[in-house]
């Protein structure tokens, strides 16, 4: 018989190595299964310390993104110079380039603007005036992309020429190779789109913007500019249907929030340098967009 210690003397000496190595190896297996356990409880009990580790995170935008239909892009610059932020497409372009965390420095003429855009968060806003390029240019110093949607005049000057110009060439002195001037449809290649009645009110204003269009396309070949083209602007909110589009005889609306969208997605893709691009809102009924025409959209 065997008892429950295993071993009995009379079974010879292999039936008592044999048992005595059974014997063995379960307490092994028991050990090692106590020590499993005991690994797996010390685990589980520091997660359960650190409470932290259990909790779901939602996704976060990461600072210097941009997220558009649903997708995060981390954006390209981070600090960005913007001439015309006191208000209009200006206005809208520094306030969602502060909602998405990119350094804003803002060029304003009011010291009332300066002091609304000052409160924004990573905006500096810099009272001076757009008509003189050392301020422009000292404004501008330190910044790794530009903006511009300057436009207006004073009683015999244009800053829709003068102002875009300055812009321009103190980007090419400190060596900004990103640019984006923001014009109008109408100007250069797209006069065509305009109805005539509307090209012969806002003539002056068009050529002066088309003149700085042409110093940027003709003089600073090396620069990454992008040249964009709004329809008829409104100020009502952003519907997210605008487009940019190569087409130059496409005419129409846009939301001024809508220009602003497409100019920080524009700046932050390497697919719009070098482009000029009309921006419009298909969306949006136009008295001047052709009826039934469609619109092809450049991919951003």
């Amino acid at each position: 018989t065997l008892p429950s210690s295993g071993i009995e003397l009379q079974l010879g000496s292999s039936s008592v190595v044999w048992f005595s190595c059974q014997r063995i190896k379960k307490e092994r297996m028991l050990s090692v299964r106590c020590l499993s356990l005991l690994v797996l409880l010390g685990t589980c009990s520091a997660f359960l310390s650190n409470k932290k580790s259990f909790v779901p995170r939602l996704p976060v935008v990461q600072e210097g993104g941009v997220s558009h239909g649903g997708t995060t892009l981390q954006m390209s610059y981070k600090k960005v110079f913007v001439a015309g932020g006191s208000k209009g497409v200006g206005r809208c372009v520094v306030e969602k380039l502060s909602n998405l965390g990119i350094d804003v420095v803002a060029l304003v003429r009011s010291q009332e603007a300066a002091a609304e855009l000052g409160k924004m968060d990573r905006v500096t806003a810099i009272l001076g005036d757009a008509f003189d390029q050392k301020t422009v240019e000292n404004a501008m110093d330190g910044c790794d992309a530009a903006i511009t949607t300057l436009g207006g005049s004073t009683e015999d000057r244009r800053i829709d020429y003068e102002g875009n110009n300055n812009v321009i060439e103190s980007a090419g002195i400190l060596g900004v190779q990103r640019i984006i001037l923001v014009t109008s449809i109408g100007c250069g290649s797209s006069k065509e789109a305009a109805p005539p009645s509307v090209f012969e009110v806002l003539k002056n204003v068009l050529e002066a913007k088309e003149r700085a269009e042409n110093i940027l396309i003709k003089y600073y070949t090396n620069s990454n500019w992008t040249i964009i083209r709004p329809g008829g602007l409104k100020s009502e909110p952003m519907t997210g249907k605008a487009i940019l589009t190569e087409d130059n005889t496409a005419i129409g609306s846009i939301h001024r929030e809508d220009v602003a969208d497409l100019v920080i997605r524009a700046l932050n893709s390497p697919s719009t340098e070098r482009k000029v691009l009309s921006a419009i809102d298909p969306s949006i009924t136009s008295s001047v967009a052709v009826e039934g025409k469609r619109i092809p959209a450049f991919a951003v």
